[in-house]
């Protein structure tokens, strides 16, 4: 039996809620990219510090700092993301087909820069 359309207040309360889900993976996002860049921004400032013996043994390793900030900063989009899926694929089972995610794609590209600046904080690029 095929399903019936959706009338016009329940369609766009679906979109409503679709935007909310976009609008809440981008703040994440948003604080995911922040975490990353301040972890990378401190473990170069250390790094100068250092290397110009400003400061001769800090009490936390400027890369030891600058790997956890970025990794929480991972944790936190992937996570992120992971409850988006869950959320779109919850409301799918409820209202049928959506629009694609936008915001996962853009969290994905943030997620890529943040594995590269891991990957140039641990090799120490």
């Amino acid at each position: 039996m095929p399903e019936l359309p959706l009338d016009a207040n329940t369609r766009l309360a679906a979109e409503r809620n679709r935007l909310a889900l976009e609008r809440t993976l981008m703040a994440w996002t948003r604080t995911s990219t922040a975490l990353i860049a301040f972890g990378f921004t401190i473990y170069q400032i250390f790094r100068y510090l250092s290397e110009n013996e400003r400061l001769r043994e800090p009490y936390v390793s400027p890369q030891v700092f600058g790997v956890a900030m970025i990794l929480v900063g991972l944790a936190a989009l992937i996570l992120g993301w992971i409850q988006h899926r869950q959320e779109l694929a919850a409301l799918r089972a409820d209202f049928g087909a959506m629009r694609y995610s936008i915001a996962a794609i853009v969290a994905g590209l943030v997620a890529g820069l943040g594995a590269i600046a891991l990957l140039g904080v641990t090799l120490r690029l």
